[in-house]
């Protein structure tokens, strides 16, 4: 689950980013005008129109630098949750053991929940392998007179 919150931030951070730049794209034609505007105000003989101009400019500039750092600060935060999330997700366990044993069990022909019967007949076969191997390595040595 881990993972899956991490790209939850990772879209929200996305989200944020885009609502950003658009906000920085705006200042900068907010900028673009106000210095149209200073010009026109100083070719107009407007001096007090243009120091109200100039004033808003540099609002308007002020904010679009610290806009740049935002952005600057959450795309970084955004590529350090991108190199995150595969590691994240490869630590996840995303297949059940014990559902995985109980699928093979019933593919295998066996009734969920018969895991102790299973056990024992793994147990006796392997007891029987064992016993047929010795029973034949004994016919062997007395075959071949060792024994």
């Amino acid at each position: 689950m881990e993972a899956q919150k991490h790209k939850e931030v990772l879209v929200q951070y996305i989200t944020s980013l885009k609502v950003m730049e658009k906000q920085y794209a705006a200042l900068g034609e907010e900028q673009a005008k106000w210095r149209s505007r200073i010009d026109l105000a100083r070719s107009q003989g407007a001096f007090d129109l243009a120091r109200e101009a100039e004033q808003e400019a540099e609002r308007i500039t002020a904010k679009h630098t610290a806009l740049a750092a935002d952005i600057a600060a959450l795309k970084a935060e955004i590529e350090t949750l991108r190199q995150q999330l595969p590691g994240l997700a490869a630590r996840e366990r995303t297949i059940d053991p014990d559902l995985l044993e109980q699928e093979l069990l019933m593919a295998a022909g066996h009734l969920p929940g018969s895991e102790e019967q299973i056990g024992a007949e793994r147990t006796l076969q392997t007891m029987e392998k064992d016993t047929a191997a010795a029973a034949a390595l004994e016919a062997l040595k007395a075959k071949m007179g060792l024994g």
